[in-house]
């Protein structure tokens, strides 16, 4: 069997080939700008990223290797528009050519604003840019979050801006604003205030400022990235964005609490000016002064007014007085002359001798005799009796009068015997109080007590001093006799 015969043809390995390929691509384009729509995005665990790039007629595979991802300054997302930076290179592994990204760029401000309004559009849907859920901007904020980078103008700003108006605490969380992982941090820089916990520390900022200079579209687009207006919207604090010139808007102006046109504009909305507030307080202070001053004037007219029909005060109050003073003189004299007459109708009382008694009812009785005894001599007569037979009957009767008048004097020998007379006419004494009780212990007097001694010739009004009694006044009463 005849050997074929060499051509000209080289004979390559398949490796050969494939680094021949390679180096003829890498050779003829070098670095080279493609533009095409994003496509097939997917990061691995590793911190590779593949995707493609695609336009009307054609795709190319791409990726972006873990140590070119923090350099790409923009994340890549599907169906945006964008400009990747890189070389070509070939896989041998499996015969294919790709593009290795070194750096990504939206595709002009259309891409841009095409990827912008979608993002508006879906938070819209979520009720992120409702008012109901905007929160009031504290009127007097003790501490001022601040969320900027820490280089440039805008803190500057919002410092000269805080201390000219109303100096008060400031807080900055320094972030970049611009660049690749800038809305991560931002972000984070907003959970972060948020998360500071009262009376620690570090204080909690009562109002956030979100600010940056002004800028392309590109600049900005931080402030368009969905993780910082979730982070805004979930954030408990009052929120201030402000975020490029009064002419640039950005989503995060429709999801904080309010939107400044420029930083300076964000730090005067969150201090009142001192001056302003000096003026209207005083102005204030002049209102209520004036109408106090109108009330109390009111009022006292109406106090006049009604000052007029009510009596004199002082004079009724002096009349009572008076009248008051009369009726205690009065009473004090009333008083003195009831215990007058207390004391004439005590001293006027009489107690009356047991021989009075006994001497009135031998009187009585011996008149009953007298009478009787005529009366029976009487009767005897119209009978036509002898006067010897009227002796002889009224003899029974004389012996009956006799023995009931010695029954009479023993009943009142007893008496006078028993009579506390007799016993003051022994020397003793009646004690007795003002109200005519007897006293009969001197562990019932008590210093100062007006006592009553009945002698048997008379009483003496006498005061207790505690240990001895002081004879104040002496009455003798009228002599009674003597009954015995």
């Amino acid at each position: 069997m005849d050997t074929p015969l060499p051509g000209n043809t080289p004979e390559y390995a398949v490796s050969e080939l494939a680094g021949a390929i390679r180096r003829t691509l890498e050779g003829a384009f070098g670095r080279v700008r493609v533009r095409g729509e994003i496509t097939e995005f997917k990061k691995y665990p590793s911190g590779h990223i593949y995707l493609s790039l695609k336009d009307a007629d054609a795709k190319i595979e791409a990726v972006i290797w873990k140590s070119g991802v923090r350099n790409l300054g923009t994340m890549p997302e599907n169906g945006v528009e964008m400009i990747a930076t890189g070389r070509i290179s070939t896989y041998a592994d499996r015969s294919k050519y790709q593009l290795v990204i070194e750096r990504l760029e939206y595709a002009g401000e259309g891409a841009l604003l095409a990827k912008i309004e979608a993002l508006r559009k879906k938070l819209l849907e979520e009720g992120l840019f409702d008012d109901a859920r905007k929160m009031p901007i504290p009127r007097l904020p003790t501490v001022i979050g601040v969320v900027t980078s820490e280089k440039g103008a805008v803190i500057q700003d919002i410092r000269t801006t805080i201390a000219r108006r109303f100096p008060r605490r400031i807080l900055l969380w320094p972030v970049p604003v611009q660049g690749q992982g800038a809305a991560e941090q931002i972000a984070a820089a907003i959970r972060g205030f948020d998360s500071i916990a009262p009376g620690g520390k570090v204080p909690r900022p009562d109002v956030v400022i979100v600010a940056r200079g002004g800028g392309s579209l590109e600049d900005l687009m931080a402030f368009n990235e969905e993780v910082v207006l979730r982070a805004v919207a979930a954030c408990s604090i009052p929120l201030i964005s402000a975020v490029g010139h009064e002419t640039d808007t950005t989503l995060i102006d429709y999801v904080s609490d309010r939107r400044a046109p420029t930083p300076t504009a964000a730090a005067e909305m969150a201090v009142p000016a001192r001056a302003d507030l000096a003026a209207a307080l005083a102005q204030t202070a002049a209102r209520l002064a004036g109408n106090a001053a109108s009330r109390l004037s009111a009022a006292k007219l109406r106090l006049a007014r009604a000052e007029r029909g009510l009596p004199d005060a002082p004079a009724l109050l002096a009349q009572a007085r008076l009248r008051l003073d009369e009726r205690f003189e009065r009473l004090g004299r009333a008083m003195q002359g009831m215990l007058h007459r207390r004391a004439d109708g005590l001293r006027a009382l009489r107690v009356p001798h047991p021989r009075e008694g006994i001497l009135a009812r031998r009187a009585t009785l011996a008149g009953l005799g007298q009478r009787l005894a005529a009366g029976w001599t009487r009767r005897h007569e119209r009978l036509g009796a002898a006067p010897a037979l009227a002796r002889l009957s009224a003899a029974p009767l004389h012996a009956l009068l006799r023995e009931k008048r010695g029954a009479l004097a023993g009943l009142a020998a007893r008496l006078d015997g028993a009579s506390y007379q007799s016993v003051l006419a022994r020397g003793f004494v009646l004690v007795r109080d003002t109200a005519g009780h007897a006293v009969t212990a001197a562990g019932g007097v008590k210093a100062g007590d007006a006592l009553r001694l009945t002698f048997a010739d008379g009483e003496v009004g006498v005061t207790a001093d505690g240990a001895s009694a002081t004879r104040r006044t002496a009455t003798r009463k009228p002599d009674q006799g003597s009954l015995l």
